[in-house]
């Protein structure tokens, strides 16, 4: 550009409004302000660009030429001012959150609730997948932040933040009752058909490093994408499950599963936030996340 805006910006209400003085006016300038500005911009571009009347002054044909342009240029300049204003004021925008289906619907769901009903016009897109799928679209700065599981094996630009605790079981159903209300080793699950997560998700991986540690290594007769199932191959005595708690709650308490008991307890785990340091965060997504961390356990990165 050969010339200042602010010159266009000028050449902009004088035309549209076919006066000097009302430029001025509108731009709380001086006249010989404006009038400099126009010579300066119509020696940049070498041409005539307004003829003075007696009512004020007019476009050239040149100056109508270029009129178009500087209109359509500005009014997109001011068109994206006014949605930065309102995306800013979370009066538009869109927040990318990754979150596998245990997350979501455990943990993230109410606060989503609550944000959509406070801000209804602001998008909400959720990437879905495990833990390490996650941990990639934060890398690649496909979302804001996710909600994962631990353990988390992220790189050191990633903060994790604990959230909520959360406990993984076993469960089996009516076929199995005779191992209800025993207090079981380990090792016999080795014995008995099991139905685990596949091996690409962090409960999984959990399990089986928690087993192993124990030198215990189980190979399951069914792996499964996802938690829910798990529950329902269990209901159908297909094996053995292992899930987060709160995904057979309401099967236990209808007495269609039953939780094995073990002499040792296995940790807990948690779900965690992970945002990176290094990518920035839209100004909906922040918002969310304040949201989600009104009352956040201790940080462990």
């Amino acid at each position: 550009m050969s010339s200042n805006l602010e010159y266009y910006k000028v050449f902009y209400y004088v035309g549209q409004l076919g006066s000097i003085t009302l430029a001025a006016e509108k731009l709380c300038i001086s006249q010989p302000a404006v009038s400099q500005a126009i010579r300066q911009l119509e020696l940049s571009v070498d041409a005539k660009l307004f003829i003075r009347t007696s009512k004020g002054v007019r476009l050239t044909r040149e100056g109508e030429l270029l009129y178009s342009y500087v209109k359509s240029g500005l009014d997109d300049i001011w068109y994206g001012e006014n949605m930065l204003r309102r995306m800013q004021d979370l009066d538009t925008g869109e927040v990318r959150i990754g979150a596998s289906d245990m997350t979501l619907q455990f943990y993230l769901l109410p606060f989503l609730e609550r944000f959509h009903e406070k801000y209804p016009k602001v998008k909400v897109t959720v990437s879905n997948g495990p833990t390490p799928e996650t941990l990639g679209f934060l890398s690649h700065g496909t979302i804001d932040f996710g909600v994962v599981s631990s353990p988390v094996d992220a790189r050191p630009e990633v903060s994790v933040t604990e959230v909520k605790k959360i406990r993984n079981i076993f469960v089996a159903g009516e076929q199995f009752k005779h191992l209800k209300g025993k207090r079981l080793e380990y090792g016999i699950l080795k014995e008995l058909p099991c139905i685990f997560l596949e091996k690409n998700t962090s409960t999984r991986r959990f399990m089986d490093d928690f087993l192993e540690k124990l030198g215990i290594v189980v190979e399951p007769e069914f792996e499964l994408a996802t938690s829910d199932m798990i529950v329902q191959f269990a209901i159908r005595n297909l094996g053995i499950g292992c899930v987060m708690s709160e995904f057979a709650e309401k099967e236990i308490e209808a007495g269609h599963l039953f939780e094995l008991e073990f002499k040792q307890g296995m940790p807990e785990r948690s779900f965690c936030i992970i945002t990176d340091r290094k990518n920035p965060m839209s100004p909906a997504g922040g918002r969310l996340l304040e949201l989600l961390m009104e009352k956040p356990e201790k940080p462990i990165i």
